[in-house]
């Protein structure tokens, strides 16, 4: 595995890092425990000692599972990610979106980072995960009730406790990046990005590799689809929100599947996968620090893990980047 420092912070993560939303099941469609604590478990054994997870994330569920996953492993080895700000409980700050829970309840997810919920959730998420401090505490969607100075000075105020490592933005674009990090800087803004949504090159990844601040990328695989697995016709399981994506209609199924078949052959002279080889080019995008991928099973696991070992030169990096760009989506 490879270590990559976050920003100027003193914290050094796995340049795979585990996204532990899907083991949350909400907005997966259902996971198994005993298969996301195993994926969990051997991503560690596999040298991935970073967990980006979220309260909203199986509402508890997803950082109940980490901190199951994480206990009798040494602790200041690992580095847990999470979040707050989107709140299911309590009907403060704007309205996200309406759904629902796990076991199919309906709830209204709300936006909401004032000073005294950053610090109530910042608790819980101690809690959850069984650990007295949090290596990276995320916002995880800008909330337009309450001044970003007032919530990085929470942020700031637990860092000065010791009960985070590092404060981090998530989905801010330059401006509210800017605001937060004028209170407490920054390690890192977890922004999407993949071969098929690359938005955050033109004004975001230029600003933060100026501004010293690491990109985590999530959805890397844009929730599966860069894996070449799903086809034309794909079924989804209930509750899988992935069914109405943009990128999954199925003009855009064959157009991206159509683009994967001409990595294939390189991927498998380096006796690698097509997703493999998709996320270790994500790493090698200047200014991507790390991509977060998820893992439902030990095998997924497994195989995320390895693909640090593929490694691209500049010419296959042309390559790919020259195919990529005549690849038009509806």
């Amino acid at each position: 595995m490879e270590y990559r420092q976050l920003g100027e912070s003193n914290l050094k993560v796995s340049a795979i890092t585990f996204g532990a939303w899907a083991i949350g099941g909400w907005m997966w469609g259902g996971a198994e425990r005993k298969d996301a604590l195993e994926a969990i478990r051997v991503s560690i054994d596999h040298g991935v000692t970073s967990i980006d997870t979220a309260p909203i994330y199986g509402q508890g569920l997803s950082e109940e599972i980490v901190g199951e996953a994480i206990k009798g492993q040494k602790r200041d080895q690992l580095q847990i990610l999470t979040k707050f700000g989107m709140r299911w409980d309590l009907d403060k700050g704007t309205l996200a979106f309406k759904s629902k829970d796990n076991s199919g309840k309906d709830i209204d997810i709300y936006k909401y980072a004032g000073k005294e919920s950053v610090i109530q959730e910042c608790e819980d998420s101690l809690k959850r995960l069984g650990t007295d401090y949090i290596d990276l505490l995320q916002i995880h969607w800008a909330d337009v009730t309450t001044p970003i100075e007032e919530t990085y000075e929470a942020v700031l105020r637990l860092k000065e406790q010791g009960k985070i490592r590092e404060a981090g933005v998530c989905n801010y674009n330059v401006e509210q990046t800017k605001a937060a990090n004028s209170v407490v800087k920054l390690a890192s803004n977890q922004v999407p990005f993949s071969m098929v949504e690359r938005g955050i090159e033109k004004e975001l990844v230029p600003y933060c590799i100026e501004n010293k601040i690491g990109i985590l990328a999530y959805s890397p695989l844009q929730r599966g689809i860069l894996t070449g697995k799903i086809k034309p016709g794909h079924s989804f399981n209930e509750g899988d929100t992935r069914e109405g994506n943009r990128f999954y209609q199925p003009e855009n199924i064959t157009r991206i599947n159509a683009f994967l078949d001409e990595l294939r052959p390189m991927a498998e002279s380096k006796s690698a996968t097509v997703a493999q080889l998709v996320i270790r080019w994500t790493i090698e995008r200047p200014g991507i620090t790390v991509a977060l991928v998820g893992a439902r099973d030990a095998n997924q696991a497994i195989q995320n893990a390895k693909a640090i070992n593929v490694k691209l030169s500049a010419e296959e990096i042309d390559y790919i980047n020259e195919r990529l760009y005549k690849l038009q989506l509806v």
